[in-house]
Order: C-alpha cells, then sequence, then structure tokens
C-alpha cells in the first residue's frame, strides 16, 4: 500500500485494496454522505482496463469487479434511502460543503422534473448528485420498492455500462496500462459534464428572467 494514498486517485484505490476497495468505495459514494468526493465513474473505468492488463502491477477478474462494483453500488444507495428516511432534512441542512449543497439542489431539480423513477436513474451518472438523491429520495417519501426497483436498474447499467466500456477498450488498445492516466482524466472531464452543463443552464435561465424582471418593475 502507498505511504501517502490519495482517494481521488482510482489507479491507487486498486492497487493499494483491488477488490474489496471497489465495495468500499461505492458503498461510501452512493450511500454515505461523506463520500460525495470519491471517484465512482473513474473508478469503475479503471478497474474494467485493469481486467485486461497489469497497470500498477494489479490484475482484477472481471466477474469479481462486476460482482464488487454492482454489490457496492446497489447496497450503497438502498443504505442511503434508509438513511434519509430515517434522519430525515435535518441530515443534509447541517452539511457545509458546497459542492454537497449544490448537489441537493440538483437531485432536487431532478426529481421535480423527471418524477422518481427516471431522477433515480439519471441520478447514477451525476456525480454528488448519485450521493444526496439517495437520502433525499428517502426524505421525499419515495417507497421503499419504488426506490429499489429504479435504483437496481440504474445501479446496474452504471457499473456494469463503465467496467465493460473499460474492459472493451483494454482488450481492444495493447498496452493500454501505459496511457491509463491520461484515460482516467478523461473519464473525470466527461463526468464533470452533466453538473457543469447544468451550471451553465441555471446561469442562461437567471439571465433571461434579470431582464423580465426589470421590464416588469
Amino acid at each position: 500500500m502507498p505511504l501517502a494514498l490519495n482517494p481521488l486517485d482510482a489507479a491507487q484505490l486498486l492497487t493499494a485494496f483491488g477488490t474489496a476497495g471497489l465495495f468500499l468505495v461505492l458503498f461510501a459514494e452512493t450511500g454515505l454522505l461523506i463520500g460525495f468526493f470519491l471517484p465512482g465513474d473513474s473508478l469503475l473505468f479503471t478497474a474494467g482496463v485493469l481486467c485486461t492488463s497489469s497497470g500498477g502491477g494489479v490484475h482484477l477478474s472481471l466477474p469479481g469487479v462486476l460482482l464488487a462494483t454492482t454489490a457496492g453500488a446497489l447496497l450503497g444507495a438502498q443504505t442511503g434511502h434508509l438513511i434519509g428516511r430515517r434522519a430525515g432534512r435535518a441530515l443534509l441542512s447541517r452539511t457545509r460543503g458546497r459542492h454537497l449543497r449544490d448537489g441537493v439542489r440538483r437531485a432536487e431539480r431532478l426529481l421535480a422534473r423527471y418524477g422518481h423513477g427516471k431522477a433515480i436513474v439519471l441520478a447514477r451518472f451525476v456525480p454528488v448528485v448519485r450521493t444526496v438523491l439517495n437520502p433525499l429520495a428517502g426524505m421525499a417519501g419515495v417507497p421503499v420498492r419504488t426506490f429499489a426497483l429504479w435504483q437496481v436498474a440504474g445501479g446496474v447499467v452504471w457499473t456494469v455500462g463503465l467496467v465493460l466500456g473499460g474492459y472493451a477498450l483494454g482488450a481492444s488498445v495493447p498496452n493500454i496500462d501505459r496511457c491509463l492516466l491520461p484515460l482516467v482524466a478523461v473519464i473525470v472531464a466527461v463526468s464533470l459534464l452533466p453538473p457543469a452543463l447544468e451550471v451553465l443552464r441555471s446561469r442562461r435561465r437567471r439571465t433571461t428572467a434579470e431582464p423580465t424582471t426589470g421590464s416588469a418593475e
């Protein structure tokens, strides 16, 4: 294990903890508010790549990776929903992190715009939102069975899709472990696109609303 482990570095996490680390990170990111900063997207993709190579001195088993990631994501989301039902809005009201508060607002907009099922599935693909939407759905009274159905659907597509995407790329590109870091950087950048686009849309809405408000006065 590295002396100074960077929890945001997917390759380091996998080298240090292997398949067990996959389960723990995805459980924390989707089930516990303290895990909002963890690199779920890049971790899944990197794990898929490492099933075809030995980059960083680690080689993973594809069946083991699929089992660990799916179990972590599904159990984490269900735990987050349970925490939301039990702890209520007071849990989120005490959070002071700006990124976490922004995630709560985006999750609320997602629920209001798309309804329970679609919002729960879409949240899987948006960093931070996938952390806060689960307790938020519990606080909003989304029935356990309804939440379980949609979070399983979204969780399986998210985890299996990214892992197999990394596996397919690793299997088709020789010596891919040499360019693992640039690939992870691309995945991180792509995962940040949804919140960035949401920020741009919010700014445009405010810009459009300001002249209308001014003319009304």
